[in-house]
């Protein structure tokens, strides 16, 4: 589908078959859709790509050139090529306004330069996390949310930050997802520490496993750990 949007004309795939959605959750004003996408759109789609290989390596000449302290990422051209956006990462504020210039002068079309962080960088390029699967940036998750150790502690992961990161050197976006999963099982389940009763008698909660739901206990009596099912463990 050919669709307008804010950033001009815009190729899309119809991915979701239509339904009906609550007003409050539109993201208004709607834009139009123009047409369904023809032969000839496809290949301009196309002929975009190439381009866009082209201007990713002039403009990385062009960056060289000025001495600028700047990662270039990913160069897009819109579908009706009056604007390239180049997406870079960089440590600090750069001073573009120079390659700006030569950059219009060599496309003599609109310019944008956009900075971006590395978890934005990690959704444009896409790739592969740790478990196996597509990054989940860049295949459903919308939008970045904040992602705290906290999260990680109240799922018993471990605090290495290489168990806990992902390629884009952050903390993984999934920690954030999957805690209120975390935080709905922990409810009702006694906390390490506290003082229970189990059929061999009373003892001290050692460990949990949520997942398993599974309780760790320290008998008073023997100073026997033995694990009971969480159905078996009773609060005084």
């Amino acid at each position: 589908m050919i669709v307008e949007t804010a950033r001009g004309q815009e190729i899309g795939a119809v991915v979701i078959p239509e339904r009906d959605i609550p007003e409050e959750k539109l993201v208004l004003p709607l834009k139009k859709v123009i047409r369904i996408a023809t032969e000839d759109d496809c290949c301009r789609v196309e002929e975009n790509q190439q381009k866009e290989a082209a201007a990713f390596t002039r403009c990385q000449q062009k960056i060289k050139e000025h001495g600028l302290d700047m990662k270039l990422v990913s160069v897009e051209y819109n579908f009706d090529r009056n604007k390239i956006i180049f997406y870079f990462t960089s440590e600090e504020r750069v001073d573009f306004r120079e390659l700006v210039k030569d950059l219009a002068s060599i496309f003599k079309t609109r310019i944008e330069l956009r900075q971006i962080g590395v978890r934005d960088e990690a959704k444009l390029k896409g790739g592969i996390g740790p478990c196996g699967r597509a990054f989940c940036c860049s295949t459903f998750l919308e939008e970045f949310e904040p992602v705290s150790i906290r999260m990680a502690k109240g799922q018993n992961l471990s605090l290495n930050p290489t168990k806990i990161s992902g390629v884009c050197g952050r903390l993984m976006c999934c920690l954030r997802y999957e805690a209120s999963a975390y935080e709905d099982a922990r409810e009702g389940m006694p906390g390490p520490g506290e003082a229970v009763i189990t059929p061999d008698g009373d003892g001290l909660v050692k460990e949990i496993n949520r997942k398993k739901k599974v309780v760790t206990v320290k008998l008073e009596e023997s100073g026997i750990v033995k694990e009971y099912p969480l159905e078996e463990v009773d609060r005084p």
